[in-house]
């Protein structure tokens, strides 16, 4: 008889459910519908930047230019709908520029040999210039109230920002779990050399994965340039890195590649949106919260580095789609050799 057992992600459920009782405890206005309107919103660009960071965290990369990308592809669509393009129209041409930056990524790190940490660094200044170049240094007015719908509207009664990230959610789980790409991805930062010799693309694959994260920071600029109807040069220049990483290591996301999932990092997002939005209502001054979630990140990796090293087997057993993992690397090494 197969035993049943806990799915991966119950850890970090657990914990926010701890969470959420303790800020409920300590504040009656966290408890509020309207804080957790705020909670959630402010929380969609952060799970949005979570699952493209999955994406290439899977692969054993890692992706520095998300925040960047984010004000990047703000600032892009107010310039674009101030040059008189529909909202929809710059919007497209917005999300193209961070799937761009992306795969400008990927290519670097695979067909030149990069570290992903370096390339990545370098689009994180390269991307946050960009906006400060075009605009001067001062931000943009959005004029056409159409473009508010992102940010502002709603969906079956659902916030469309919150809306996007459960499609989205649902489209990238599909990917990772029931397609020959998803294979690939948790295969390549399995054991990448593996990989290719049993056939995968590795290239493909981490163009891919950097492409995806480009997209999902790009769709989170939009959100953020929607809600303030503002494109902000500095937008994204804050904690969005930070977190991002965050939520994905703590819902479970490896380091070191092939380990984890979507719903597992958008738990992670929703976590780190809670400490810090219950921070907030009860008052703690904000520059305790990079040190609260530097502790949630260190323990995250502290657990991830302890449980591939007495677990292996068992987790291979759990994911057992993946090819077998090398020693750990150093995160934002290139996980892969051409041939």
């Amino acid at each position: 008889m197969k035993r049943w057992r806990l799915p991966e992600e119950a850890g970090v459920a657990i914990i926010l459910l701890l969470v959420v009782a303790t800020m409920s405890a300590l504040s009656p206005n966290f408890r509020t519908i309207s804080n957790a309107q705020i909670l959630l919103l402010n929380g969609a660009v952060i799970a949005f930047l979570a699952m493209g960071q999955t994406f290439v965290l899977l692969t054993g990369g890692i992706d520095l230019s998300t925040g960047s990308n984010v004000a990047m592809t703000g600032v892009l669509v107010a310039v674009l709908m101030k040059l008189g393009l529909p909202w929809e129209f710059a919007s497209l041409l917005a999300i193209l520029a961070g799937v761009s930056l992306g795969v400008f990524n990927g290519f670097f790190i695979h067909y030149v040999r990069l570290p992903a940490f370096i390339v990545t660094f370098c689009t994180f200044g390269v991307a946050a210039s960009i906006p400060l170049i075009i605009t001067g240094a001062n931000s943009v007015s959005v004029k056409d109230y159409d473009f508010a719908l992102v940010g502002r509207g709603a969906m079956l009664g659902i916030p469309m920002p919150v809306f996007l990230v459960i499609v989205a959610a649902i489209i990238l789980t599909v990917i990772l779990r029931l397609t020959p790409l998803g294979v690939q991805i948790y295969a390549t930062g399995g054991n990448a050399e593996t990989s290719r010799l049993a056939g995968v693309n590795i290239g493909k694959t981490i163009i891919t994965v950097y492409a995806v994260s480009g997209f999902c920071a790009a769709i989170g600029g939009l959100i953020v340039a929607s809600r303030l109807m503002v494109g902000y040069p500095s937008a994204g220049s804050g904690n969005e890195l930070f977190f991002s990483i965050a939520s994905a290591v703590v819902g479970g996301v490896s380091l070191f590649g092939g380990i984890g999932s979507i719903p597992g990092a958008l738990l992670g997002a929703v976590l780190i949106a809670t400490v810090s939005n219950g921070m907030n209502v009860i008052g703690v001054p904000s520059y305790w919260q990079p040190l609260v979630i530097g502790l949630i990140i260190l323990g995250g990796v502290t657990f991830d580095t302890y449980r591939r090293r007495f677990s292996f087997d068992e987790l291979t057993r759990r994911f057992g789609r993946r090819a077998p993992q090398p020693a750990p690397s150093a995160p934002g090494a290139s996980p892969d050799r051409p041939s």
